[in-house]
C-alpha cells in the first residue's frame, strides 16, 4: 500500500508528474522537470529532497529516515510505514523545496500550492 499512498499524494501536487527514468519500474515524482521524490524498484521506501544537509542528517539521527541509496546528503528515504503525517509533510517539503528553485516563469505556469 505504501508506493500507492505515495502516488496518490504526489499526483495531488500542481504540475507534478510521474517517470521511469532508470527503468524497471522506479516512480520518480517531477515538477518542472525536477524531481522531488522518488520510490526505488526494490528496496521499499521514498526518498524525499530536505531544505540541508543538517536536516537530512537530523532526520537519520532521529530514525525518521535513513541515508538515501544513490542521493545528494540532502535527501533522506523515508520507509512505507511511516506515519501518515510525517510522510505528507516530507513530500510537501520536498515539493516546495524543489518548486521553488525553478524559474520564475515556470513555477508562473504553475497552479498556485498552499
Amino acid at each position: 500500500m505504501g508506493r500507492q499512498r505515495i502516488n496518490k499524494i504526489c499526483a495531488g501536487f500542481p504540475g507534478a508528474e510521474v517517470s521511469d527514468p532508470w527503468g524497471g519500474g522506479h516512480d520518480a515524482w517531477k515538477v518542472g522537470g525536477k524531481m522531488f521524490a522518488c520510490i526505488g524498484a526494490e528496496t521499499p521506501g521514498v526518498s524525499v529532497k530536505t531544505d540541508s544537509i543538517e536536516t537530512a542528517a537530523f532526520l537519520i539521527e532521529a530514525g525518521v529516515g535513513e541515508k538515501a541509496p544513490y542521493f545528494h546528503r540532502s535527501w533522506v528515504k523515508l520507509p512505507f510505514d511511516t506515519p501518515a503525517a510525517e510522510l505528507r509533510h516530507r513530500l510537501e517539503e520536498s515539493y516546495r523545496i524543489v518548486r521553488k528553485g525553478l524559474t520564475k516563469k515556470v513555477q508562473a505556469g504553475l497552479d498556485p500550492f498552499d
